[in-house]
């Protein structure tokens, strides 16, 4: 059953991509080629190939090339950053080098990234890509709707004045409502809100382990222990203190609730 949700999740951010780029692509340089050409396919051959296979075989060949396109959704248009930002600094306030390794972080992080995105996901999924898979939508409209969970989840944690920068940077009108703002101002701007959101909350994060360093190092020095790095008195105790009140426990359970979920 996990392995199902997995495959599932994948690709629902496959198909994402691949309506991710075009709607990006679409909102880039509608204004600068208002005419768009026009691409048709000939099927007909004496081998009796019919023109739902080879628009199939063009969505295969779209959802394989999207699944490079990934890590870049992950990174812009979801939660993955700030969780992973906290992680790795939590890492770093703890100076445990590289335990837990790269992999087991990313690895947690892209869980915990289906585990609060997983709503948004699936009315994607719902809403966007099934319709468009069956062929009832078309490719804009399948974008438009894939987008706007997207856009909703974006714009509920990005800051007004990351919103104004970006408007300002790409000399558009404000809009009377955010809804109606580009993707080119809301991705950034959530990217923005995100880094700045993370580095405050690894601060808090950081702080008790440093006034432990400062109280270990200080003690050291008051018994002429200069040679001896504080580190290695430190981080044992480190250690046992963020086993002792459930740390990875604590942080990930409050990083969960800042999503509201």
């Amino acid at each position: 059953m996990l392995k199902i949700k997995i495959i599932k999740n994948i690709f629902i951010i496959s198909l994402i991509a691949v309506l991710y780029l075009s709607f990006f692509a679409s909102t880039a340089f509608a204004a600068e080629d208002p005419v768009s050409p026009v691409v048709t396919i000939n099927t007909t051959s004496s081998s009796g190939v019919q023109s739902e296979e080879v628009f199939a075989g063009l969505k295969l060949v779209a959802l394989l090339t999207a699944m490079i396109f990934i890590p870049s959704l992950l990174m812009s248009g979801t939660c993955f950053t700030r969780i992973i930002i906290i992680l790795g600094l939590t890492r770093q306030a703890l100076g445990t080098a590289q335990t837990p390794p790269n992999q087991v972080i990313v690895g947690i992080g892209l869980f915990l990234t289906f585990a609060i995105m997983g709503p948004v996901f699936e009315e994607v999924y719902e809403n966007a890509l099934v319709p468009y898979a069956d062929d009832q939508i078309g490719h804009m409209e399948a974008a438009t709707k894939a987008f706007n969970p997207l856009k909703k989840f974006m714009l509920s944690h990005t800051r007004e004045a990351d919103l104004a920068l970006f408007i300002e940077v790409r000399h558009e009108e404000p809009p009377e409502a955010p809804e109606d703002l580009s993707p080119l101002v809301i991705v950034p701007a959530f990217l923005l809100s995100e880094l700045n959101t993370a580095y405050q909350i690894a601060f808090l994060i950081y702080l008790p382990f440093l006034i432990l360093d400062m109280v270990i190092s200080s003690i050291l020095t008051s018994m002429s222990m200069i040679t001896l790095p504080p580190t290695i008195i430190s981080l044992p105790i480190k250690l046992m203190l963020f086993v002792v009140i459930d740390g990875w426990h604590l942080i990930i359970g409050n990083l969960i609730k800042s999503y509201n979920v």
